[in-house]
């Protein structure tokens, strides 16, 4: 008993927040958010060896992230005792997405494990079902298992479906790990909260100009390099940050523009071109 043969490897997508608006705080503390989810083609991918044993294993080294703490292992030991399963897995997690960065990328990881074991594993759960064991996990883990670009509120798990335009993003990279916790710690959020008027407003035609991201102000004043970054990003077009940052983006209509902008960064500064995505890659991969 122990490892099947074949090994099977699923993205992980990164996400933008197009705009980010704190809009309250919750009696627990959690920050009430609305916020738009674009998936773009810039991903981890992980890698699944099914074992008979029922052992859940993570195969890779995690600079600073011990088995237990892991998201991908939570979500496969969750999965189990959710379902009973008796099937394990060895799981190798290839990162390209930085931590820190509020790209989401340990949420999406955890989404693609259980997404790829619902079909692997032979379990057959909904994708309500599966969002639900997503929550569980973080505030930012359903909206990859929902598998569409979305419109969000409450802390992030209120999700509409929302076709966004097709785009091209300038991604970069500031050398820094924000504290999220000291973000909103900081943060004087508005009182007012958008109607779905203005929130549509924001999203389509020209409002998509001036999107904001309520955080970037507290960043910016407490990190440097960020506001480096965003200085930069902003001679040549809208620059916001992603989340609680630290990494930031413009949009551009045309792959040749956005990699013309990223052949002039700096050489003390990285960054990377992605395109939008109409959906996560694996959003039929789940029964309704």
């Amino acid at each position: 008993m122990g490892n099947l043969t074949d090994t099977l490897t699923f993205p992980a997508p990164a996400k933008l927040n197009l705009f980010l608006h704190v809009v309250g705080r919750r009696a627990d503390g959690y920050h009430l958010l609305q916020t738009l989810f674009r998936f773009v083609d810039f991903s981890d991918r992980l890698h699944f060896s099914l074992r008979e044993d029922g052992v859940v294993r993570r195969n890779s080294e995690l600079n600073g992230v011990p088995q237990e703490h892991d998201l991908c292992v939570r979500a496969a030991r969750m999965l189990k005792q959710e379902t009973g399963c008796g099937l394990g897995v060895d799981l190798t997690l290839e990162k390209s997405i930085p931590m820190g960065g509020g790209l989401g990328g340990g949420s999406s990881d955890a989404a693609t494990t259980l997404i790829a074991l619902n079909r692997l594993w032979g379990l057959g759960l909904s994708r309500e079902r599966l969002m639900e064991i997503a929550l569980l996990l973080g505030a930012d883990v359903p909206v990859f298992v929902f598998g569409e670009n979305a419109y969000a509120e409450g802390v992030g798990d209120q999700l509409q479906a929302w076709v966004v335009p097709d785009a091209w993003y300038v991604i970069l990279f500031p050398p820094v790990h924000v504290a999220t916790s000291r973000v909103f710690e900081q943060l004087q959020f508005a009182k007012s909260r958008l109607t779905p008027d203005a929130i549509s407003r924001r999203i389509r035609g020209l409002s998509l100009r001036h999107p904001q991201n309520d955080l970037q102000l507290v960043v910016c004043g407490l990190y440097t390099e960020v506001a480096r970054h965003v200085a930069w990003l902003e001679r040549f077009g809208l620059a916001r940050m992603s989340g609680s940052g630290a990494c930031v983006f413009a949009e551009f209509a045309a792959e040749t523009e956005a990699r013309a902008v990223v052949d002039r960064l700096p050489p003390d500064m990285r960054g990377i071109v992605a395109r939008g995505l109409p959906h996560h890659p694996l959003r039929d991969w789940v029964a309704m």
